[in-house]
Formats: structure tokens, C-alpha cells, sequence
């Protein structure tokens, strides 16, 4: 690199920090759990992770990933067409498809991975895609790459949606792709409205339900589920890592890597099965009735619930609804970066974000609520962010 690149990078560095938009890279030296320990030696209460069910250090897990590893070896060595599949993929790939009632599953090794393959795949110069205005970034970049016709909507705008429709008549196929939950703002995707148009209109429905399959919908069974929809979504990509605690994925069509870690998957979907989807494999009695309880998932709600009506009282503005997502909506970068600062020094872990990763103004620190939380951990949190919301003068 010359010296001028470095002063460049150094001068983009610094006025990133001015405006605090800088991004300090926390270590931790624990487990993932609702609460962890810090480099430092500091423990502090987790309430940014996308662990809704409170299973990414579940000792059930991680038992059968050691397994795994013991049978099948660290991986494949290389992608799947060419070394073959192990049966704990095809296993684990029917699991899913009787979880969701789909008439197929494939693996990838993440869903930013899946995203990014779909849409060359399926659609070409001839055909259309309709997409929401805040959908992830994989979706985003998945959908560059392919050769379709590009059209955006407002976010969850049915209005816009069908304009967006009307000026895509003449393409070959149309589909209309969005979230399942808008995973910056907690909010659920109109699915009912989406589908409705999607059969008025001829085109197909693709949903990106990576912070809904586990725990969304009566079931778990993710945000079709929840809005009625089930049957009616003909592409669904998403992910096990956020209420399984592992971190394979979902899509129709693509390719896999990895190996053993397949089989800790398994029973990870049995935590949260729903009871009458059928039994797929040999899960052990203790992780098989899991299947029939909905304790987490009542457990989660309860301390989303709960935090909600505590922390409105308290005086801050949120985002969302009916969602373990809860964005306290700041809007200014600075303060949200120092909010979060200050949060942990009093030993709750929360992140504050702010532009590009949602719009100017739009600052937020994104809570998440666990399963694995308790209701003290949530009062813990409240008072914390009333102490520095007013010391602040957030509130």
C-alpha cells in the first residue's frame, strides 16, 4: 500500500469515529448465553444476539456436534456435487421439508450464501424481481447478480407493491421477494397482502424467514405460519443458527459444504419440531420431547412482552411489534454508539446501529430478547437503559 492510501484509510477512519459510525469489535471469551463474559473479565448480560431460544450453548448441541465430528471428520473437503453427500444432509434436509411442509430442501452454508445463489439461478433478462425496500443485504446482493429486471417497493406497501406489479406485466416470470421480519426494525412482512398479490398478478412469492423459522407462527414454523399464509410462499431461504444455535441453512436450490455439523442440526430442529411434522431420524428420548413442549418459545415472547411494555413506560420510542426484536429508535448516531457505551459499563451488552446498516436519522440500539433470559435479567435491563437514557437525555 503507498503512504497516501494509508493517510486516505486513516483519514476515512477518523471521520468515521466524529461521526460515530465507527464500529468497536467487542471480544468475548464464553459461551454465546444471555449472559457472557468479555475479554476483560467483564460479565455482562447479553441482549444483542440472535439467540431466541437460548440453544447456541445448549449441552444437548453440542454433545451431538462432537459426535458428529468423531463419525464424519471435520468436512468434506470440497462442495457437494463433487464429494458426494453424507446422509446426515439428506437427513437433516427432510427434517426441514416435514417441519415446513415444502416439497424439498437444500443446504447451503449460510443463508447469505443461499441468497446469493437463487436468483441467478432461477430468473434471467426475461423475468422480473419485485423486491421490499428493506430487505437484508444477501437478498440485495443476490439480486445483482442476477440478469433480471429490477423493481423496489416500499417497505411492506401493498399499494406499491401492486404498481410495481403492473409495471412488470411484460415480463416473463415475476417474484416478489421479501423478509419474513425485517430484522433491523421487528417488523413482520404483510405475507397475506404479498401472497394475495402474487395470485391476482400471476407472480411467485420468495421469503427470507432467517429470524422466524424456530420461533415464529404457533408452531415455529416461521412468519407464513404466523400470517396464514403456509402453502402459499413458493421459495423459502432461512437459517437454523438463530433459534437452533447452529448455523446451517435452508433454500430449494444450490449447493452444500461441510459435513458433520449436519448432525447436530438434527436435533436442534427436534427442540423446536412441530409434534405431529413425524419423526426423521433416531433422536435421543431426552431432545425428542422437546419436540411437544413450548416453553421456549412462550419463555422468549413472555420476555419480549415484557421488556416492551417496561422500556415504553420508561419513555423511549420502539419499532415493531409481536417480535423478540425490539429497536430502541434513537436517531442519532453518535448518541446511540455512546448509549451502548455507557449500557455496558453497567454490564448489559447492546449494540448501537446507525448508517449504512439503516437509514440517516434512523439510529437504534437493536435489542433482542432469549429465551434464556430471565425476568430479572429483563427488569436489569430496563433500569439500565432508563439510568442512561436520562442521563443522556434520551428520554
Amino acid at each position: 500500500m503507498t503512504a497516501n492510501f494509508i493517510s486516505h484509510l486513516s483519514m476515512e477512519l477518523e471521520s468515521l469515529k466524529k461521526a460515530g459510525l465507527y464500529k468497536s469489535e467487542r471480544v468475548i471469551t464464553s459461551t454465546q448465553s444471555s449472559d457472557i463474559e468479555l475479554a476483560d473479565g467483564r460479565k455482562v448480560l447479553n441482549f444483542c444476539a440472535n439467540n431466541y431460544l437460548g440453544l447456541a450453548d445448549s449441552r444437548e448441541l453440542r454433545e451431538a456436534a462432537k459426535q458428529a465430528l468423531d463419525r464424519y471428520g471435520y468436512g468434506m473437503a470440497s462442495v457437494r456435487f463433487i464429494c458426494g453427500t453424507q446422509v446426515e444432509h439428506k437427513q437433516l434436509e427432510a427434517t426441514i421439508s416435514r417441519f415446513l411442509s415444502t416439497e424439498d430442501t437444500i443446504l447451503y452454508s449460510s443463508c447469505f450464501d443461499a441468497n446469493g445463489g437463487l436468483f441467478e439461478t432461477l430468473l434471467d433478462e426475461q423475468d422480473a424481481i419485485i423486491s421490499d425496500a428493506l430487505n437484508h443485504a444477501s437478498i440485495i446482493d443476490g439480486v445483482r447478480l442476477s440478469k433480471a429486471k429490477r423493481f423496489r417497493y416500499a417497505n411492506n406497501d401493498m399499494a406499491d407493491l401492486e404498481a410495481r406489479l403492473q409495471e412488470a406485466k411484460d415480463s416473463r416470470f415475476r417474484l416478489i421477494v421479501t423478509d419474513g421480519v425485517f430484522s433491523m426494525d421487528g417488523i413482520i412482512a404483510n405475507l397475506k397482502g404479498i401472497c394475495d398479490l402474487a395470485e391476482k398478478y400471476g407472480a411467485m412469492v420468495m421469503v427470507d424467514d432467517s429470524h422466524a423459522v424456530g420461533f415464529v407462527g404457533k408452531h415455529g414454523r416461521g412468519s407464513a405460519e404466523y400470517c396464514g399464509v403456509e402453502g402459499r410462499v413458493d421459495i423459502i431461504t432461512g437459517t437454523l443458527g438463530k433459534a437452533a444455535g447452529r448455523g446451517f441453512r435452508r433454500i430449494y436450490i444450490g449447493q452444500a459444504r461441510g459435513g458433520g455439523l449436519a448432525a447436530s442440526a438434527l436435533p436442534a430442529l427436534s427442540l423446536f419440531q412441530h409434534p405431529h411434522a413425524g419423526d426423521c431420524c433416531r433422536f435421543d428420548p431426552s431432545i425428542r420431547a422437546y419436540r411437544t413442549r413450548g416453553e421456549l418459545r412462550e419463555r422468549l415472547y413472555a420476555n419480549a412482552d415484557r421488556f416492551r411494555t417496561k422500556i415504553s413506560k420508561a419513555g423511549f420510542t420502539l419499532a415493531g411489534a409481536n417480535h423478540p426484536i425490539i429497536p430502541v429508535m434513537l436517531g442519532d448516531a453518535s448518541l446511540a454508539q455512546h448509549m451502548a457505551e455507557k449500557l455496558l459499563q453497567r454490564g448489559i451488552y447492546v449494540v448501537g446501529f446507525s448508517f449504512p446498516v439503516v437509514p440517516k436519522g434512523q439510529a437504534r440500539i437493536r435489542t433482542q430478547m432469549s429465551a434464556a433470559h430471565s425476568s430479572a435479567d429483563v427488569d436489569r435491563a430496563v433500569e439500565a437503559f432508563t439510568e442512561v437514557g436520562k442521563e443522556l437525555g434520551a428520554i
